[in-house]
């Protein structure tokens, strides 16, 4: 029977009280399986033999005759148990390792955003990562990395994608948190060692010795480096003693961390992608840090997939690139070349949403063979929707999120200027979404997210968060379209 057919079966049976989401639809022999909604709160319905629907938690609202065959109906919540059965029959459901060269990274603060971000992706070459989420987001929205999986994984369900797709772990710094997303099935693990890499540009000449001389294996790496020279595009980078020094003191404890995550994940599988970040923090890599980082990395075993580095210029949440974009293209063309004769390795891009004026450049030079990791961007599209059709709301959070960027900021590297952001009490209900086409209310927004979300009265009731829901709910077509949009800009800008 046809997709039409099965869905007015379906419809007809439950009096209308459901809307049908087809693109959705996938069948299997004696099986139908999509979503529908009732009062705002999406279910899976599984149309099927008795055998089948023993599989699923869930309520039997009636039965339908469909090519002479009785099938039962069932109504299931989307709950963690009935995902774990539906990716038996579609294994699509599951994240697997990248298998492409470019690839790019959708995070999704609030589980809603996966299925207009793989709607973004049909008919584009990138590996795509629907669940990805660091350690700081779920500490600041209350999730888990299950509550992340599940999220992407049923809005991949609902778009209707059959390609492959990752989870990534994002800036894990503890072996604790690595296993705990291991075991939920991700797939990518990015380590982030900034907490173990030293400023030698704040540290004083003696602390610096006290790190270099308590580095591991310190003779070793003097043996295999100091004076050794390397010839990239005609730029010599040599490690004489002054730099090897100050290396082993920046990166020696760091690059151990690393090694000791790998080792812990290569105990469990042997088919992850495995990414190291060092863009998380004030020292800027250079060429010569960068060869020193992979040179050692691949010495010690350590088989990653992606390096993010902190290249020149600002990457601050939430807005385009601040920095000369030809110093950056001269720059990166070294560490591309550094990455191309090492071999093994792509380069990653983090705090990579809307760097809109850079990503022809960064695609260019890089030959179509990157990661880039986008974040906040969707939450921000959300709040534009909220802004557009519920602005009471919107403003309300507004004026919280100005109460709470003071604290909220402390952990991000930004320049925001809240004075530059209008009165908005000065602005009409119209004006309300070209706030989220101004730098610093971007930022103000994007930083302040895990409050807004957390934020309860003093009976523990959310301020924000239900009605947030409840409204993006309502306006869900407004928001697939404007997160949509908003990714495949970011896609098209980086297509070869």
């Amino acid at each position: 029977m046809k997709k039409d057919e099965v869905l007015e079966h379906f419809v007809r049976i439950t009096n209308g009280k459901f809307s049908c989401y087809s693109e959705s639809f996938r069948t299997i022999s004696n099986g139908y399986f999509f979503i529908a909604k009732q009062n705002g709160v999406k279910n899976l319905i599984v149309i099927a033999k008795k055998g089948i629907c023993n599989k699923f938690e869930g309520e039997k609202v009636g039965v339908i005759d469909i090519e002479k065959k009785d099938l039962d109906v069932l109504v299931c919540p989307r709950n963690h148990h009935n995902l774990v059965s539906l990716r038996e029959f579609f294994p699509n459901l599951s994240p697997v390792t990248c298998n492409r060269v470019t690839s790019f990274g959708t995070g999704d603060r609030l589980g809603l955003a996966t299925k207009a971000h793989a709607n973004a992706f049909k008919g584009k070459e990138f590996f795509p990562v629907f669940a990805q989420q660091s350690v700081r987001e779920l500490s600041r929205t209350k999730r888990t990395w299950r509550d992340v999986l599940d999220d992407a994984s049923w809005g991949v369900f609902q778009s209707g994608f059959e390609g492959a797709f990752g989870a990534d772990a994002d800036h894990v710094k503890s072996e604790k948190d690595l296993e705990e997303a291991f075991n939920e099935g991700y797939t990518m693990f990015t380590i982030d060692p900034s907490d173990h890499v030293n400023d030698v540009l704040k540290a004083s000449d003696r602390e610096i010795q006290e790190l270099y001389y308590s580095a591991p294996n310190r003779s070793e790496l003097e043996r295999l480096y100091l004076q050794k020279a390397y010839t990239i595009l005609n730029t010599r980078l040599v490690f004489d003693e002054h730099s090897l020094f100050n290396l082993i003191a920046e990166y020696g404890n760091a690059l151990e961390h690393v090694c000791r995550c790998y080792e812990n994940l290569n105990s469990r599988t042997r088919r992850f992608d495995f990414e190291v970040s060092i863009d998380e923090t004030e020292i800027p890599t250079t060429p010569l840090r960068h060869l020193f980082i992979a040179l050692e990395l691949h010495r010690k075993g350590v088989d990653f997939n992606t390096l993010a580095l902190r290249l020149p210029g600002e990457w601050q949440k939430g807005i385009d690139y601040i920095g000369d974009i030809e110093m950056l293209r001269k720059e990166l063309t070294l560490h591309f070349e550094i990455a191309r004769q090492i071999g093994g390795y792509r380069l990653s891009l983090h705090s990579g949403s809307d760097k809109f004026s850079v990503y022809r450049t960064f695609s260019d030079v890089c030959h179509g063979q990157f990661h880039v990791k986008t974040a906040g961007t969707s939450y921000l599209e959300a709040l534009r929707v909220i802004a557009l059709c519920d602005p009471d709301l919107y403003r309300e959070i507004h004026v919280f999120a100005l109460s709470r960027f003071a604290e909220d900021v402390a952990s991000y590297h930004v320049t925001t200027d809240l004075s530059r952001i209008p009165n908005i009490d000065h602005l009409s209900d119209s004006e309300l979404p070209s706030l989220l086409d101004m730098p610093d209310a971007r930022q103000l927004i994007h930083i302040t997210y895990g409050s807004v979300l957390t934020a309860q009265d003093k009976d523990g009731k959310f301020l924000f968060r239900e009605r947030l829901y409840n409204s993006l709910s309502e306006h869900e077509r407004d928001h697939d379209r404007y997160v949509e949009s908003h990714i495949r800009k970011h896609l098209d800008l980086l297509s070869v």
